[in-house]
């Protein structure tokens, strides 16, 4: 691929000032859309909200979506403070001022949803699976950390049920109170490997003090680096479920949520280009496991590595906070590492 002619790069900070403040993901796509024309691209959309531009093999991605919904930012002068203004708002200020350059070194820019929550990385999905690119970036995180190796998870929704009742006419029927509690306590007592996490992230149930509750409930989320624990935790978690809905006389539902793939397929280019793109701008990389949209290339068995573009902190919180400066890092370090790769 060859080089485009140096031009101006839009200011990220600028951008971040745009796009922290809009909340939901179609109203954000739109302002993706709007300002990839304004750079002279043709942005398309599909069914999932995905925004795009370009028709590279080397797909660059940053998401859209968000944990919590953006409000006005709180601006002080080396930090500014908001819901989402990190995560990623902050990586799609940086993938966007650098968006009509990417094209130009054979890219395929793109702005995805559903990476947080349950999204399931449905957007990094039907990228990869329609844009079939040969190699994958994501742009995503605190400066200078690069998510080189995928952290696999496993997510489920357990529901626990039986008659409810009465809390003293019918004390006799069976609660899936007992069964939630001793579950939740085996769960959490389970040996887990170093770099495995179990986390119970929501609880439900119950109609009234008085009432014996009918249904009972939480979501999981399993994560590993390694595929084969990830499938041993989930079945000991699901034994456990099923032998505490026998021994208390109540039944038991189970739905997987999402499942993200373990692994590793960056390549030593990539490692390397990443090490030198920090290093430029006077960073030392820091080579991390993590879960970012890449999972979706390790998945189909493609080069993919993240990248991070900022710095900042109290991510998924009302206070999370950036440096706005740091975006500026991030843009140089971003374009230093593609045109690395587009070397190659």
């Amino acid at each position: 691929m060859s080089e485009p002619a140096t031009k101006a790069t839009l200011d990220p900070v600028l951008l971040l000032g745009e796009i922290a403040e809009i909340g939901g993901d179609q109203a954000r796509g739109a302002w993706v859309a709007r300002r990839l024309r304004a750079q002279g691209l043709e942005p398309q959309t599909d069914e999932q909200g995905n925004v795009w531009a370009g028709q590279g093999s080397t797909l660059v991605v940053a998401h859209l979506d968000t944990v919590l919904t953006p409000t006005t930012l709180r601006r002080e002068q080396n930090r500014w403070y908001g819901p989402a203004v990190g995560d990623n708002s902050s990586g799609v200020a940086v993938l966007m001022a650098l968006a009509d350059e990417l094209v130009a070194l054979g890219c395929t820019v793109a702005f995805s949803v559903g990476e947080e929550g349950l999204g399931n990385l449905r957007g990094a999905r039907q990228l990869v699976k329609h844009r079939r690119p040969q190699q994958m970036i994501a742009v995503d995180g605190y400066l200078p950390g690069v998510v080189s190796r995928s952290a696999g998870s496993y997510r489920m929704r357990a529901r626990l049920s039986g008659p409810g009742g009465h809390a003293w006419g019918d004390r006799e029927a069976p609660s899936p109170v007992p069964a939630l509690g001793q579950a939740l306590a085996q769960m959490y007592a389970l040996e887990r490997p170093s770099q495995t996490s179990l986390n119970v992230g929501r609880l439900w149930g119950g109609e009234a003090i008085n009432a014996i509750p009918q249904e009972v409930g939480f979501e999981l989320d399993l994560r590993a680096l390694d595929a084969s624990v990830l499938t041993q935790k989930s079945a000991q978690v699901k034994e456990i479920l099923m032998e505490a809905a026998r021994r208390f006389n109540v039944r038991l539902e189970l739905e997987v949520l999402g499942e993200r793939p373990a692994g590793s397929t960056a390549t030593p280019a990539m490692l390397e280009a990443a090490r030198n793109a920090l290093a430029e701008v006077g960073l030392e990389a820091q080579f991390t496991a993590g879960s970012t949209d890449a999972s979706a290339g390790v998945e189909a068995g493609i080069p993919a590595i993240t990248l991070s573009v900022y710095r900042g902190g109290g991510a998924h919180t009302p206070e999370e906070w950036v440096e706005p400066e740091s975006l500026r890092l991030g843009v140089r370090a971003l374009r230093s590492f593609v045109r690395q790769l587009a070397k190659t």
